[in-house]
């Protein structure tokens, strides 16, 4: 792929977790690495409790940042109690983008079958950045970024992709 043309973005990786440190980060680790093999720049990469308020207080500050333009982030979207990344997120959203969701699950259902019905994975806009709330594991990390994602955030993507609609979302 040329990457030459492509606008780059600059992207936020958050990991939400109660237990996962920078050495065992994997899913944040891969990512890392796919967005920056992609053409793009992870300005930082952190870990996050899986608590509400301090979800959205992170998230909230990169939201301000007018370097940012995407913000990712990983973990906490599961149905048990520590679980909030959805609900930490939704109402930061100014559009929610619905069809993430639901071509996330259906992808997810080609290799875990009906285990995908228990993501809450969702995407959508706020303050004219793209948010994308994924799994933990990394083989969800991996799908989103890979048959999602990139394609994208790719500029060059046709018919059309989520950058050519940047310039228009304070409209």
């Amino acid at each position: 792929m040329n990457l030459d043309n492509m606008k780059k973005l600059n992207i936020i990786v958050i990991i939400v977790s109660d237990t996962r440190t920078t050495a065992t980060d994997k899913s944040g680790k891969l990512l890392k690495k796919l967005i920056t093999i992609s053409g793009h720049k992870v300005l930082d990469k952190i870990i996050v409790p899986d608590d509400i308020y301090r979800i959205r207080h992170v998230v909230s500050k990169y939201l301000i940042d007018k370097k940012v333009d995407v913000i990712i982030t990983s973990g906490g979207t599961g149905i048990t109690g520590r679980d909030g990344t959805p609900e930490a997120i939704k109402v930061l959203l100014d559009k929610e983008i619905e069809g993430f969701g639901e071509l996330f699950r259906s992808l997810s259902f080609n290799k875990i079958k009906t285990s995908s019905l228990q993501t809450r994975s969702l995407a959508g806009v706020a303050n004219s950045k793209f948010i994308f709330v994924l799994p933990g594991s990394v083989d969800a990390c991996s799908t989103a970024w890979n048959e999602i994602i990139q394609y994208q955030l790719n500029s060059m993507t046709k018919p059309c992709n989520l950058v050519m609609l940047m310039p228009r979302l304070r409209e």
